[in-house]
């Protein structure tokens, strides 16, 4: 089994209902899937995103499955169209659920389709404040430091992310 670490966000519609949503299909589409850990949701202000973008929520769950990482990330790329993600679009734009591999187990890849440990996810409170709620002393590929160090030693204002009711 492998240890998958995924981040789910929305800033279009019902944001709660589409994460819950995300999370019932992740697990209804992956055969094997048994979660293991869910973050509370985060309200996270916009980052480079247009102007006048709303709000995204944000959380990460911890899915065990013996599917192959490519496989899990077909399988996400078709959860987010089927709820009204195009799979063209411009970068940074709004979105119903983005859903993002951010671990494999020790799984790593660079492949630009598929790079795991996800790249900017320790650059990314939105990311690392809710996987440090479900794994804080987790070191993953590549980094010496744990989840909740990472967190720890962002600069940002730790006031942009706020964890909130789901």
């Amino acid at each position: 089994m492998i240890a998958y670490g995924i981040a789910l966000g929305s800033n279009l519609g019902d944001r709660a209902g589409n994460l819950r949503e995300g999370v019932r299909r992740v697990l209804d589409a992956i055969p094997d899937a048994c979660l293991t850990a869910a973050a509370s949701f985060y309200e996270t202000e916009p980052v480079d995103c247009a102007p006048g973008t709303q709000a995204f929520l944000n959380s990460v769950i911890e899915v065990e499955s013996a599917m192959e990482p490519r496989a899990v990330h077909a399988v996400l790329a078709g959860i987010e169209e089927a709820l009204g993600r195009p799979a063209d679009r411009e970068k940074n734009a709004p979105r119903t659920l983005d859903l993002d591999i951010l671990y494999a187990g020790d799984w790593v890849s660079d492949d630009p389709a598929l790079t795991v440990p996800h790249p900017r996810m320790h650059e990314r409170r939105f990311v690392l404040a809710p996987l440090a709620e479900i794994r804080a002393h987790l070191k993953l590929p590549g980094f010496e430091q744990t989840v909740g160090t990472l967190l720890a030693e962002l600069k940002d204002d730790p006031a942009a992310v706020r964890k909130v009711d789901g």
